[in-house]
Order: C-alpha cells, then structure tokens, then sequence
C-alpha cells in the first residue's frame, strides 16, 4: 500500500521508522511527496493545504491525534472516504496525568502554599479527603472512562456528562442539558474532555460556571473553543471559581497580552497536557492499515453528523 503522511506539526521521521518496521511491505511518502497521486492512506495531522486534492484514491484518511476537530472544519476534507481517530494508550494515559496532576495541586492546596512562599507566609490550610471532593467529567468517552477510574482509584467522588447517558464504573453519570444543570452544583472541580462541536463549544459559560459551587476548580484539557474566556474571567474575578487550570486556548499560541497570564487564579501550560507518543499509537494505527488492505472497516471511524 502506498501511505502519505502529511502534518505541519508532527516530524514524520518520528514515525517512519516504526511504520517501516511494523509495515515492511508497505511504501510511504513525506508531503510534498505524494507518489503522483496514488496513495490508498494518508496519515494526518494539521494536513498541509492541498493534500486531499492531490490524493484522489484515497480509502482512509487516518488522524493520528485522537481530536478531529480541526480536520473536520477544513473544506477541503473528502467526507466520502472514512475518517479515523487514533485512540493512543500513551496518550490517555499522560491525560489522566495531567488531570489528576491538576486535581491534586487543587485538592491540597499546592496552588495557594506557592502562592504564600512567594509571600514568605507560614500558614497550614484546612486538610481534605479525597472522598470530601467530587469531581464532575464533562465527557465520558475513552479519555473520561479512563480518567474517571484513576480519580476513584484515589477516593475522589466521580460524576460524568455527556450527549447521551452512559453507564460507566463508579461513575454517577448525566445526559443532556438537564442532566448539566443536575450534575455541576454539585462538583467541587469540572473536568472538560469533550469533544469540539457546535453543541460543546461554549459550554463552560456565564451561565454553567454560576451553576458551581462557589470556590470550585475548572480544568480544561478540551479545547479552548469551549471555555466563553470573558466568563471564566468573571468568575476568577468574583472568587466564585476558585481556580482555572487551562492547557487549551482559543489562539493558540496564548498572545502575551492575554490576560491568562498574568492573572493570580490561572494556571496555564501549552497544550501539553497529552501529546501523541508514536511507540504507543503505532498499534492501533497498524490494525487500521491493515483493515483497509483486508477490506474491514477501520476502528475509531468519525461520525460526520455528530462532529467526532
């Protein structure tokens, strides 16, 4: 088979010698290399412009990031051949990481014992069990399952949301707007990985921050696209949210004259919170090839009217 990988971000160095290795029979191309044309697979992330037109044999587009978002808003995107994500392990797992990395630095005060040392204040804080704190997951797909079992494996109380209602383990789960509005008076901290869609977008707003308790937490590991940022300021400068940990941005890079910056309620890193790590997506990338050479259908294939 012949695979062309195109991404403005990812090395395909990276990738090749393991894909050489898994796929010795197969051939692949680095843009602008396309092998006139004839390609049955592309490997993608931030596609260079013009790739699809020059692919028109596609049987698989293959994302090797687990968002498709951005993929999904180019025009250019052939919506008559198959879209796959890639569910990397390594990936979930560094998510999980970061959100409990996160999680904790909120649940034990680190964020505020920073703040005193810069200070050079002497102050214990009130101490809480995990099972004092309720973590609500705003989606409870591969990322929110699993997630979801490492905070219970620490004794935090765990609620999950999403579109439809899912019955996942020692998660309390809600759907639809009610279930939001059931589900976030009660969370200590809110977790965003959902999935960007007109539904999703904006939903961490004037209106769903009100409904926290006051003093609570939002993490968003998402996308910026779902957090109203004008809100989130509101909220950080009323004291209702206590602290936003935000890895993800509308512009991205941050401009340095955001005011995330410098404001004392913010945590900030670059869109680090999980990265795609080539050892561990490769599996699942490599059954996918091989799918499409046997004539099954790819795993982890997109739905193109639900936007993920």
């Amino acid at each position: 088979m012949n695979i062309v990988f195109s991404s403005r971000v990812e090395s395909p160095e990276r990738w090749f010698a393991l894909l050489e290795q898994a796929l010795p029979h197969d051939r692949f191309f680095a843009w602008p290399e396309v092998n006139g044309g004839d390609a049955d697979l592309a490997l993608v992330a931030t596609p260079h412009e013009g790739l699809f037109s020059r692919l028109p044999r596609l049987k698989l587009v293959q994302s090797i990031w687990m968002g498709v978002d951005a993929l999904l808003a180019d025009p250019a995107l052939p919506h008559h051949v198959p879209l796959a994500r890639c569910i990397d392990p390594g990936m979930v797992a560094a998510m999980g990481e970061s959100v409990l990395s996160d999680v904790i630095d909120f649940h034990r005060h680190h964020y505020l014992y920073r703040r005193q040392q810069a200070e050079k204040k002497w102050k214990k804080l009130r101490q809480y069990m995990a099972a004092d704190r309720t973590v609500g997951l705003l989606g409870l797909g591969e990322l929110g399952s699993t997630i979801g079992a490492m905070l219970r494996s620490f004794q935090f109380k765990v609620l999950g949301w999403s579109r439809r209602l899912k019955s996942v383990a020692g998660v309390e789960s809600y759907a639809g707007a009610q279930g939001l509005a059931q589900m976030l008076p009660k969370c200590n901290i809110v977790v965003c990985l959902l999935p960007l869609t007109d539904e999703t977008r904006g939903i961490l707003n004037a209106t769903t921050l009100a409904l926290l308790p006051a003093g609570a937490a939002v993490v968003n590991v998402a996308r910026g696209a779902h957090v109203v940022e004008a809100d989130l300021l509101a909220a950080l400068d009323s004291g209702h949210v206590a602290r936003a940990y935000l890895d993800v941005f509308e512009t991205e890079p941050l401009p340095a004259g955001h005011p995330y910056w410098a404001h004392p309620g913010v945590s900030i890193t670059p869109h680090s919170a999980a990265l795609t790590e080539p050892r561990t997506a490769l599996p699942m990338i490599v059954e996918n090839i091989n799918r499409v050479r046997s004539g099954q259908a790819p795993l982890a294939l997109v739905d193109f009217s639900a936007g993920y």
